[in-house]
């Protein structure tokens, strides 16, 4: 019998079953620990943070005398206390842990008091006496645009001669769109925890996407090498990209608290502060001129995409490049500018955020294709269709990247006739043609999403695995859990590799000082690369088992055949423990490390040319809305889903973020408003005045699916493909489906000029400007 070489073993096991999240019933318990539920030393300091009240002032004075002399204050820091360098940027070095001589929004750190208690260190920030020169705040994308404010220089990707074959088009249209932030909201808010150690060392607990730039970061921040700092994380109670870059700025407040006291320190901000001090998803202003033929197919269009960072550059530079790279969408661009202006304002920072700039691209090409529609009095869904990539031909992005495993086209085809979309569409139109205050609507839209960071390096990760002579496992790699199940898919590829149950793998926290120099778990990635990092360390072990067990027993290679918690040895079968055991006696290493680079990626970021994504995942959605036009209140009432996720790893695990990201792209789009006044304040910053999805906004009648024809066209860990952030974009469909139901409002004769998000507000004002252009 012949053994086939590793990288071609087909085992039985843990991949592609449904199995529950790791944490689910300790989640659901209430016995999954996270940071805050550490239990607390005797010793521990509580940290509060004080703010800047306006949003770009002049610091002229700030005494702090009184708040160091409150009761149980024990230490205050400012920017004149940094013993390292004052930043806890991700890249440009522009993102000061404390304000320096002046502010520049409303929410920014002036300094962090460290009490005996929570309540003693708030009420002793309150006594500082702090004087400001008041500046000019920028608030508005508008207001940036007018003054020439900007994080860093705008960018363009050009191909073609776009002006050229717009205006030479038999069809023209022009316009402009607003898309608002988003606050992340995740249920756990930005927190830290951090031990002082012997040798100035500091352990840091952090609710960290990015476990190794907070290790820089604080390394930094107290002038110490990065093997001083050991930075760990077991759960996030949610991050979708928040909690990516910006937990940097607490972790390095506790570890200096801690460091320089000698006693442990907390900081723990909540539910206000963490969305009055925290960056959200980037608001958009999109301008678009189009040029197109009578099918409704484009000639030429000229996007100009202008966005909120903030008051530095944090990720924008990256976010800004991704929604490029995805402004095509799944549509063929032939002749195609793409103006991107990163805006400066006296607001938070912006930062990542699931779909990282690309469904600001998305949305954007989908208000085109359902304008076109309404042009030529056809099926929004048949404009979509005629502007589809090619297989052969027409199948190159802007960005001169060869789409090679484009299924749109079958799954768009697929949803189509299993949702009945086309009578539904009809069944819709005659429902309003005798209705006439509720008005309802249908969309069909698709996804198309590149995978991988477009900052190349980040395309890298690590694991650790041991195997102790009980045949117990133990797994560590450098991704991070926030709930969407990457723990368990990574232990699933572990115990396929192994062949061993699930129940031996003990998946562990997140540390520094175990898999060190770690990307971000975001772009999707985390699977595909800790995955397959994992994989090449069970493999290690694995080749280290068989050469033992054949040198041993002296039999062939070919011989020795993995199975089900044992192993054939010739005519012998040796359980997993012994043989494990039997290994040791021996002296053979029981522990590996593994690593994987993704392959084939490369691009020029001066150029916006070459290949960013190693594939692309796919997917559609169809929804279908209701509004009252009286009053603008509207649901989505079905939504019906297919999504492309190649060999799922664990579907019900993907199944669950198919859905989460539909419902927190149906909250972005249509009820999470981030109101600004004109001073820069956030108004919006509780439930009590930003709203999320609750249960009750599910649409009654959900169905979804994974694309049972999926399967990765590339080698990614067992044909699987990335599900964190794709899904997100289907909610698109949400939002056209709430326009179309807005434009039957005018009998289909004028296009709305619906913003997003389509609050009722928002809606109601759309169909009072329809009856202006109508009457």
């Amino acid at each position: 019998m012949r053994n086939p070489p590793l990288s071609e073993t087909v085992i039985r096991g843990a991949v592609n079953k449904k199995l529950p999240h790791d944490s689910a019933i300790k989640q659901v318990s209430g016995e999954a620990e996270y940071i805050d539920d550490i239990p607390e030393p005797k010793d521990l300091l509580h940290l509060y943070v004080a703010q800047s009240p306006y949003a770009h002032a002049k610091i002229l004075k700030m005494d702090l005398q009184a708040v160091k002399s409150s009761p149980g204050v024990v230490a205050v820091y400012d920017a004149n206390d940094v013993p390292g360098i004052n930043d806890a940027s991700p890249v440009a070095g522009d993102d000061p842990v404390f304000a320096e001589d002046i502010v520049e929004y409303a929410g920014q750190a002036l300094f962090v008091v460290a009490a005996n208690s929570i309540q003693e260190a708030r009420a002793a920030a309150k006594r500082a006496e702090i004087e400001y020169e008041e500046l000019e705040a920028l608030v508005t994308i508008d207001q940036a645009l007018a003054a020439g404010s900007f994080v860093m220089p705008s960018k363009t990707l050009l191909r073609g001669n776009p002006e050229q074959a717009i205006n030479s088009a038999p069809n023209r249209l022009n316009g402009r769109f607003e898309i608002g932030g988003q606050d992340h909201f995740y249920l756990e808010g930005q927190i830290a925890l951090a031990y002082p150690r012997e040798d100035g060392d500091v352990h840091v607990f952090s609710s960290t996407q990015h476990p190794t730039e907070v290790q820089h970061n604080v390394a930094k921040f107290l002038d110490i090498p990065d093997h001083s700092v050991t930075v760990e994380v077991r759960r996030m109670g949610g991050g979708f990209g928040g909690k990516e870059t910006q937990g940097a700025w607490f972790a390095a407040m506790a570890a200096l608290a801690a460091k320089d006291t000698g006693r442990p320190a907390k900081l723990r901000l909540d539910r206000d502060d963490d969305m009055i001090m925290t960056g959200k998803r980037h608001d958009f202003v999109i301008e678009y001129n189009v040029g197109y033929d009578n099918d409704g197919r484009l000639d030429g269009i000229d996007f100009t995409f202008a966005s909120r960072c903030g008051r530095s550059a944090d990720l924008s530079a990256a976010i800004n490049d991704r929604t490029i790279f995805h402004a095509d969408n799944c549509y063929y661009l032939k002749d195609v500018r793409i103006t991107s202006h990163r805006c400066k304002t006296h607001t938070v920072s912006n930062t990542a955020f699931r779909g990282f700039g690309g469904p600001q691209g998305m949305i954007a090409i989908e208000r085109v294709m359902d304008e076109i529609a309404h042009k030529l009095g056809k099926d929004p869904l048949d404009v979509r269709k005629v502007n589809l990539y090619g297989k052969t031909d027409r199948n190159v992005t802007p960005y001169h990247m060869t789409v090679e495993d484009n299924v749109a086209p079958e799954i768009i085809r697929e949803l189509e006739e299993k949702s009945d979309y086309a009578k539904r569409r009809d069944a819709i139109r005659k429902f309003n043609e005798t209705s006439p205050f509720l008005k309802k609507g249908i969309a069909l839209t698709p996804v198309k999403f590149g995978i991988s960071f477009t900052t190349t390096f980040l395309n890298q990760a690590g694991a650790l695995l041991h195997v102790y002579t009980d045949g117990s496992v133990m797994l560590n790699h450098g991704g991070t859990e926030m709930g969407q199940g990457l723990f368990i898919k990574v232990a699933q590829v572990v115990a396929q590799e192994l062949q061993i149950d699930i129940e031996r793998i003990k998946i562990t926290s997140t540390r520094t000082d175990k898999v060190p120099n770690t990307s971000a778990t975001a772009a999707s990635s985390g699977s595909d690369m800790n995955g397959k990092a994992a994989q090449a360390a069970a493999r290690k072990i694995k080749e280290r088992l068989i050469k033992f067990a054949a040198d041993h027993y002296n039999v062939d290679r070919a011989d020795i055949i993995f199975k089900p918690n044992r192993i054939d040895i010739g005519e012998k079968t040796v359980g997993f423990a012994e043989l494990v055991q039997q290994a040791y006696f021996n002296r053979v290493s029981l522990s590996a490390t593994g690593y994987y680079r993704t392959p084939k990626i490369h691009y020029d970021a001066e150029n916006y040319s070459g290949r960013p994504f190693y594939y692309f995942a796919y997917g559609a959605a169809v929804s279908e809305a209701i509004i009252d036009t009286l009053t603008g209140e509207n649901k989505i009432t079905r939504v019906d889903i297919i999504h492309d996720v190649g060999k799922s790893l664990n579907p019900s695990i993907d199944l669950g973020q198919v859905e989460g990201g539909f419902i927190q792209g149906m909250g972005w789009l249509t009820t999470e408003e981030l109101y600004f006044d004109e001073k820069g304040l956030l108004r919006t910053h509780a439930p009590s005045t930003y709203k999320i999805p609750a249960c009750s906004d599910r649409p009654e009648i959900f169905n979804m699916e994974l694309y049972e024809s999926g399967e990765n066209v590339e080698d990614s860990i067992h044909k699987s493909k990335a599900v964190g952030e794709p899904p997100f974009m289907l909610a698109i469909s949400a939002f056209n489906a709430l326009t179309d139901a807005v434009y039957s409002a005018s009998d289909y004769k004028s296009f709305p000029n619906l913003d997003a998000p389509a609050t009722p507000e928002c809606i109601l004002k759309a169909i009072h400007e329809l009856d202006g252009k109508v009457t």
